[in-house]
């Protein structure tokens, strides 16, 4: 006796009855704990009588936690019921490659040492260290024009910060300067 083999859309053979992606519930999961979060966080913002109006600065707080849970939820329903993301086709990974350790660690230490280097070299410098040191790690060959656009970054995101949004940002050596 022959057996028949019902094939998806992909040509692939369909599943026999329903499979639940685990990693799928897991992001359910990390999304509950993050509206959990924010939630909670939400609730021990200070309020003053000047802050209450209609809309207050808990407002948008609870709402993003709200949609966190929902999201959550809706995703759960959705993996229970059988139901996957679908990869996208565009995706130009090659998942047979494996992980490039030497660039990720390389990566992790520009972040952590522009991290480290903004109280004393101040954000302009670190950002723009920052800036030049991914764009050499990911391969990037145009060193002098990746550093002319990493200082452009750098210190361009340190006037928008302090003169537009009021933000104050260490200046560093530059103190006195900016």
């Amino acid at each position: 006796m022959a057996t028949t083999t019902t094939t998806g859309p992909s040509g692939q053979p369909a599943p026999s009855g329903r499979s639940v992606d685990h990693a799928e519930l897991g992001l359910s999961g990390l999304l509950v704990v993050v509206g959990v979060l924010v939630l909670y966080d939400a609730s021990q913002l200070s309020t003053t009588a000047a802050q209450n109006g209609p809309v207050g600065p808990k407002a948008v707080p609870y709402a993003v936690g709200g949609l966190l849970l929902l999201t959550a939820v809706l995703l759960a329903v959705d993996v229970l019921r059988g139901g996957h993301g679908e990869s996208e086709s565009g995706e130009d990974v090659d998942l047979e490659h494996g992980v490039d350790w030497r660039g990720l660690v390389l990566l992790v230490l520009v972040f952590l040492g522009a991290s480290l280097a903004i109280p004393y070299a101040g954000f302009p410098i670190a950002g723009a260290a920052l800036f030049w040191g991914t764009t050499l790690v990911l391969g990037s060959r145009r060193w002098l024009w990746d550093a002319v656009i990493a200082v452009a970054v750098g210190f361009g995101g340190y006037l928008v910060f302090t003169s537009s949004l009021g933000i104050s940002l260490p200046a560093g050596v530059l103190q006195g300067v900016l």
